[in-house]
C-alpha cells in the first residue's frame, strides 16, 4: 500500500519534512518512491515557503491508490488538493480496563473509609453507656471463665496420658516379631 507522508530531516530541535511517496512497510525516514515536496514548520503559517508541493504528481499517485497520512492530507486541503475531516474518535479519551479497576478499587477504599468512620462516629455514643455498666460484669467473668478452663485442661492430659501407654505396648509386640524375624 502506499503512502503519501511526511519523512523528517533537519537538525535536532529544527525539523524540516519531506513529502514523500514510500510503501507503508518502509521505514518513515528511510526508502521512498519520489518526493513530491517540502514542509518547513518553523516558517511563520503565510509564508510562501511553509509547504511546497508538486500537485499534479500528488494527484498522479494519489490516482494510483496513494493515500495521504492526516498530517499531510491536512496540509493538501489547506491547497485545496484534497479533503480532509477531522477524525472523531470517542473512545480515545476512555480509560482503559487496568485504569477501570484501579477507580473501581480506589472508590471502593473510599466507600469502606467512609463506613468505618460513620461507624467509628456512631459506635463511642452507643458503646460509652453501656461500656460504663458491663466493666464490673467483666471484672467477674474472667474469673468464672478461668474456673472453667481448669477443669477442662487437667481432664485432657488425663485423657492423653492412657492413649500414650497404650502406644508403646501396642509397639511392643510388632518389635518383638520383627526381632524374631
Amino acid at each position: 500500500m502506499l503512502k503519501i507522508r511526511l519523512a523528517r530531516g533537519g537538525a535536532k530541535k529544527r525539523p524540516y519534512y519531506s513529502i514523500v511517496v514510500a510503501d507503508s512497510h518502509a521505514a518513515r525516514d528511510g526508502r521512498f518512491i519520489e518526493k513530491v515536496g517540502s514542509y518547513n514548520p518553523l516558517l511563520p503559517k503565510d509564508h510562501a515557503d511553509r509547504l511546497v508541493v508538486k500537485a499534479e504528481r500528488i494527484q498522479e499517485w494519489m490516482s494510483k491508490g496513494a493515500q495521504p497520512t492526516d498530517r499531510v492530507a491536512r496540509e493538501l486541503a489547506k491547497l485545496g488538493i484534497t479533503k480532509w475531516e477531522h477524525g472523531n474518535n470517542p473512545k480515545k479519551g476512555e480509560p482503559g480496563t487496568k485504569a477501570k479497576e484501579r477507580a473501581e478499587e480506589r472508590a471502593q477504599r473510599e466507600a469502606d473509609r467512609a463506613a468505618a468512620a460513620a461507624e467509628a462516629a456512631a459506635a463511642p455514643a452507643v458503646e460509652e453507656a453501656p461500656a460504663v455498666e458491663e466493666a464490673p460484669a467483666e471484672e467477674a467473668a474472667p474469673v468464672e471463665a478461668a474456673a472453667e478452663e481448669a477443669p477442662a485442661a487437667e481432664a485432657a492430659p488425663a485423657e492423653e496420658a492412657p492413649a500414650a501407654e497404650e502406644a508403646p505396648a501396642a509397639e511392643a509386640p510388632a518389635g518383638d516379631e520383627a526381632a524374631e524375624g
